[in-house]
């Protein structure tokens, strides 16, 4: 809210650097209804790497864990989950499927957060789905063991009052086109962080509401390539961006700028990503072993033949298992395990 207040936003000047890459993710934009026509399959492949990839980025940024091996099983298939970090694995995902499922229909709105909130985190705890009941200020811990407040987030009555203000500024700023939607949205996430009005779980809201606002303003790469992940790889600077941005933000005298450079950054980094894999994950017409390579060049962790299956449907167990052991031969891939439930892994880690 305070980033909405007067006409900050409006006369924020933005270096020319930050304007050249506002102008490379528009032409980015454009190209996708392009990589949908030309890499139909491949797109498949990546939507399925990029909900695993962002249930467990998204978490793990948190610190919360799971044996990579239930990863797959947990997003992609059906199995319950084991204990509270399985737990929160499955509300992400849950969070997610409604947001690339259900996105036109879901409004930008305090009520949205709250689902999104109880969807996270996995409707098992007492204020899922509440905003806090008390303060919760952010520590920053010191190699030397010392720590301190890094942030005092706002207080918890006032939560309701200012996410309803956050809300209201953003859509009216985007409705009077005041202000360039991405710059809209950073400042939305900006702002819903330094309010940070759960007890837990601010970070995993703030990435699904990015990504929510970022398919209204048909920005999609979130679709195929994991933002969390991305965020992740990225850490250090995420944090030190919005370390400074958020400085004096109570006095609304804060500078939403590093905070909104960075957030250009990663998606642009993104785009790139998504424009080098589909283009080289590209099959030509009817080369079925083109299609199951560009289907193992996608794949992360361990994975088994069904997976491979399932992601290249038109394309025989017979023909993937040849693909895969010349795989094997050149010391692209090793298998792990014996029999039709083995599991295999690409060499280079990926």
């Amino acid at each position: 809210m305070m980033s909405f207040r007067g006409t900050r936003l409006q006369e924020l000047r933005l270096p020319q650097g930050t304007v050249w890459m506002l102008e490379t993710l528009a032409a980015a934009r454009g190209k996708q209804e392009l990589y949908e026509h030309q890499s139909p399959q491949a797109l498949k492949t990546l939507r399925e790497l990029a909900l695993i990839e962002s249930v467990e980025s998204s978490n793990r940024i948190e610190g919360v864990t799971v044996d990579h091996a239930r990863l797959r099983p947990l997003v992609i298939g059906d199995a319950p989950p084991r204990d509270r970090p399985e737990e929160e694995i499955v509300g992400y995902r849950r969070a997610l499927d409604w947001i690339h499922t259900q996105r036109a229909a879901i409004e930008m709105s305090p009520e949205t957060c709250l689902q999104l909130h109880a969807l996270a985190q996995a409707g098992t705890t007492g204020d899922a789905g509440v905003w806090k009941t008390r303060a919760n200020d952010i520590i920053e811990i010191f190699p030397d063991g010392r720590s301190e407040v890094r942030f005092r987030p706002l207080a918890p009555e006032l939560v309701q009052g200012a996410m309803k203000e956050l809300f209201l500024a953003y859509n009216h700023v985007l409705d009077q086109r005041l202000v360039t939607p991405l710059v809209a949205l950073a400042a939305l996430i900006l702002d819903f962080t330094c309010i940070h009005p759960f007890r837990d779980g601010n970070g995993r809201v703030s990435r699904l509401l990015f990504l929510l606002g970022l398919y209204h303003h048909d920005f999609q790469v979130g679709r195929y390539i994991s933002l969390e992940r991305v965020v992740e790889q990225t850490k250090e600077e995420y944090y030190a961006t919005l370390k400074q941005s958020s400085a004096s933000w109570h006095e609304s005298k804060h500078d939403p700028l590093p905070w909104l450079t960075y957030l250009l950054s990663a998606l642009r980094i993104a785009y790139r990503e998504l424009e080098e894999r589909a283009s080289r994950a590209r099959p030509q017409r009817g080369e079925k072993t083109d299609l199951v390579e560009s289907v193992l060049e996608n794949l992360r962790g361990t994975f088994g033949i069904g997976d491979v299956e399932r992601l290249a449907p038109n394309v025989g167990r017979d023909m993937i298992r040849k693909v895969m052991n010349r795989w094997r031969e050149a010391g692209k891939l090793e298998v792990l395990g014996r029999g039709r439930d083995a599991r295999w892994k690409k060499k280079n880690g990926d």
